[in-house]
């Protein structure tokens, strides 16, 4: 099958298994405290409804004329509280979505029904503790589904993983660390004489607060590093401004290229071993980067190794962010690796440990979107369709569904009008004041927070766009 297809199915499988996952989390919670849920779709329906179907009344098939999200004339002889009073449908765009929740200023911008009297079985008539968490719900929903595929990924195949000594570079480290003695290169032995074993949370939290650590160097030397007292905190510092401790200090190995880019101009394949830039050794990615960043917007010269044989390209171009376009293979496929399995009671805690840290390590990134930089990096569907694999490989695929399974509960909870985030702030503040915000004051919040969300969809696609036909 085609790469290109195979990303595509993968994409709308994830995104509509998400957006489906967060809807639910709404409808659960808003079945839990007695609200109606006028109609609950998988894929949104503008214009033609595939199937739509209401228990007990009416299963119909192919509807055309209706728009997304239209409410129908209430029925107030039926228990709004049952499931049975829900209109259930599949759409035909296959981009997620949607739970229209009776009695609250959404995406529909119901506002005429918002002037009638409230009713109990809708949200404006509950108190705002509930409210809260049913605009919580499906960020939550989102979180425990990354924990859930976290844990069953841990329990089917383990963790996969280098242990320090295996990984023949060494590893590379930050500021910090350099100026407490370490040199990239090093392979890190020992922590206060406890064994360091492989890149885990654990290790990683016993080389921080260590006195002193034993490193080997050059495959030869063993080198003793005294810290100081506040390493930690430097070291956190480094983290802060986007360098992490330590990372693997990779060769520079192709896994794919990136289209109309150098690394595509050059002829690179997959399992290319990058060896010098201008004649300079790179070996590993730490000299590489540096070499491409004091050449950007400029052409090289690249040497690479394919099947035993070094090959010389000339007039190679990299960008003016000193990018090369290529993507590197992980750690796990170049360097000799251990498995590490978890039965099903050790996996959920496991689980949760990665769901918790993808969690934490988004929230810090959070910040370099509103760097020139970073927004230039945004990308939209196109950008997010490209992390998945040209080959079906399931463990990559729910690798990659849970971790933009917490990018989008992340990025619901933003406290921006017209997301889930919006809504809890504007619910917060009546928990604090004990005054609920005017209905125009929420609609107008809501059209500006559509508007706000539709720029930045254009922005984000924008730059798929440009860089697809111009970079």
């Amino acid at each position: 099958m085609n790469p290109t297809l195979i990303k595509v199915i993968e994409f709308f499988l994830s995104l509509g298994l998400l957006v489906m996952i967060h809807e639910f989390g709404h409808y659960c919670f808003s079945r839990l405290f007695g609200v109606w849920v006028e109609k609950f779709y998988m894929f949104f329906n503008p214009w033609l409804t595939i199937a739509k179907w209401k228990p007990g009344k009416y299963v119909k098939w192919f509807s055309f004329g209706k728009e997304m999200g239209a409410m129908e004339t209430p029925n107030d002889d039926e228990d709004k509280r049952s499931w049975r009073a829900t209109e259930y449908g599949i759409g035909w765009l296959p981009l997620g979505g949607y739970c229209a929740i009776s009695g609250m200023i959404d995406e529909s911008m119901n506002t005429e029904a918002m002037k009638q009297p409230a009713k109990p079985y809708e949200f404006r008539s509950k108190p705002a503790w509930q409210r809260l968490l049913i605009m919580l719900g499906g960020v939550l929903f989102n979180f425990l589904l990354a924990i859930i595929i976290y844990a069953g990924i841990a329990y089917a195949v383990g963790e996969q993983y280098v242990n320090f000594t295996d990984a023949t570079e060494g590893m590379a480290y930050c500021d910090s660390a350099h100026k407490a003695g370490f040199v990239d290169g090093d392979i890190p032995l020992t922590a206060d004489g406890k064994h360091l074993g492989y890149f885990s949370s654990e290790d990683l939290n016993a080389m921080l607060i260590a006195k002193q650590i034993t490193v080997l160097r050059n495959h030869k030397d063993t080198v003793t590093i005294n810290l100081p007292k506040d390493f930690i905190f430097q070291a956190n510092n480094d983290a802060e401004a986007g360098q992490s401790f330590m990372t693997y200090r990779l060769p520079v190995v192709v896994s794919q290229t990136q289209p109309r880019m150098g690394g595509e101009k050059a002829g690179l394949k997959e399992g290319d071993r990058l060896i010098a830039v201008n004649g300079t050794p790179t070996p590993s990615y730490t000299e590489f980067t540096a070499l491409l960043e004091q050449n950007k917007g400029k052409n090289v010269t690249l040497q690479y190794e394919r099947d035993g044989q070094t090959v010389t390209v000339d007039n190679v171009p990299i960008d003016s962010n000193g990018k090369l376009g290529i993507l590197l293979t992980e750690p796990t496929k170049i360097y000799k690796t251990t498995v590490k399995n978890y039965n099903i009671l050790q996996s959920i805690p496991r689980g949760i440990e990665m769901g918790w840290n993808k969690l934490v390590t988004y929230v810090k990134q959070l910040k370099l979107i509103f760097t020139p930089q970073g927004a230039q990096s945004l990308g939209g569907f196109g950008t997010i369709g490209s992390i998945f694999p040209p080959s079906w490989n399931w463990v990559d695929f729910w690798n990659i569904t849970a971790f933009i399974s917490v990018i989008l509960a992340v990025m619901n909870v933003l406290p921006i009008p017209a997301l889930d985030g919006g809504h809890v702030m504007f619910l917060l503040y009546e928990i604090i004041t004990r005054r609920q915000p005017s209905l125009k004051f929420l609609e107008r919040a809501q059209t500006i927070g559509m508007a706000l969300l539709i720029a930045l969809l254009v922005f984000a696609n924008g730059n798929d766009i440009y860089r697809f036909f111009f970079k």
